[in-house]
């Protein structure tokens, strides 16, 4: 029983659906599947080679990131996820469950895919991929999110780089690395949400100035990471690390 592919989804407000599929399809080189569901809200941002591990959904009043785990066995990992303290949603050909800390997200049967899209090259030379979903986690909440999260993927935690951080060790060929923020200060908020992280290695500047010219803007930035917004609201943040392995690009010798 194991989790052999992970995807994430932008649940993207109707108004600003159309602004914010176009901002990722430009920054991951992917272009958009035909639409489907009931309403047409689901979509693939699909890449030129390897599996598609990026969807967008039109939903909701606020932009949120949601997880699918691909798993072999969805009646076995959905009683394994109510074990662990899940709360069972909704059951429909796929499992919608909330984690321990208030993270929806959804378990679906494995369609194959294996192959982890390249990282992508941008208008200004800069190499940068989208290869991570950080949970944003209330400090109650920390250790049980932690140790949820590695039982039902089977994946070690270790202590990240800084004290607030932890993450799971992804195994090889697995598109998105899981780390987990301890919020010290969540302010009004009582449940786990999620953003995405993109690996920059040394071209953060430039990836910056991409994602600004295509209609993002710089929120905040740091030593180690810059906090963007897309057109349609979402934050996201760009990180020094190696778009191949997704570790922190060491600093250049003095």
């Amino acid at each position: 029983m194991a989790v052999v592919w992970t995807t994430a989804f932008l649940d993207l407000p109707p108004a600003r659906h159309a602004a914010g599929v176009a901002f990722w399809c430009a920054v991951t080189a992917t272009t958009p599947s035909a639409t489907r569901g009931d309403e047409g809200q689901f979509a693939t941002l699909v890449p030129a080679e390897g599996d598609a591990y990026l969807r967008v959904q039109r939903l909701g009043d606020v932009p949120r990131v949601h997880l699918d785990l691909h798993v072999e066995d969805l009646d076995a990992h959905t009683a394994l996820a109510e074990r662990l303290g899940a709360t069972l949603v909704l059951r429909a050909g796929h499992v919608v469950l909330v984690s321990p800390g208030g993270f929806v997200f959804c378990l679906v049967r494995d369609r194959g895919e294996r192959t982890r899209p390249a990282p992508v090259t941008g208008a200004l030379g800069a190499v940068a991929i989208v290869d991570q979903v950080c949970l944003d986690v209330p400090p109650d909440a920390f250790e049980v999110e932690g140790a949820f999260w590695s039982a039902l993927t089977g994946w070690a935690l270790h202590a990240g780089s800084r004290p607030e951080f932890a993450a799971l060790e992804r195994p090889a060929g697995i598109p998105l690395r899981f780390l987990l923020q301890r919020l010290d200060d969540p302010g009004p908020r009582r449940s786990v949400t999620a953003h995405l992280d993109l690996a920059c290695g040394g071209g953060q500047a430039e990836v910056a100035a991409e994602h600004t010219a295509l209609g993002a803007r710089v929120v905040g930035a740091g030593q180690w990471w810059t906090v963007m917004r897309d057109p349609a609201g979402a934050s996201y943040c760009l990180t020094p690390r190696d778009p191949t392995t997704g570790t922190v690009t060491p600093a250049p010798a003095s």
